[in-house]
């Protein structure tokens, strides 16, 4: 079993360390980034399963599931055994935008 982040969700990643870095403290990230791994970790290990993503379970696309971190919104598939994550989003992001650009690959 393996967490993979995808390109695109390592983008999300280091685009909200860097608006972190500049509103927050370095250690106000470093409890946000430790709890983004620690809830995968609880993803791969089969202990805590989240929801499928509302706008694509509307449309019966029920295998992508999100959770909530306290500051993120990570989106996920399990394929086999590995997580593959999607998109790491802040909680002020516009998700709904995120998500669409990164179905359509805009």
């Amino acid at each position: 079993m393996a967490v993979i982040i995808l390109p695109d969700a390592q983008d999300d990643f280091l685009a909200l360390q860097e608006y972190m870095f500049d509103h927050w403290s370095e250690s106000d990230w470093l409890r946000a980034e430790d709890e983004i791994f620690q809830k995968l970790s609880l993803v791969d290990s089969g202990l805590l399963t989240g929801a499928p993503v509302p706008e694509l379970a509307s449309v019966g696309i029920l295998e992508y599931q999100y959770l909530f971190t306290s500051h993120h919104k990570l989106v996920y598939r399990r394929v086999d055994r590995d997580v593959y994550v999607y998109a790491i989003a802040g909680h002020r992001q516009d998700f709904p935008t995120l998500l669409m650009r990164r179905l359509l690959n805009v």
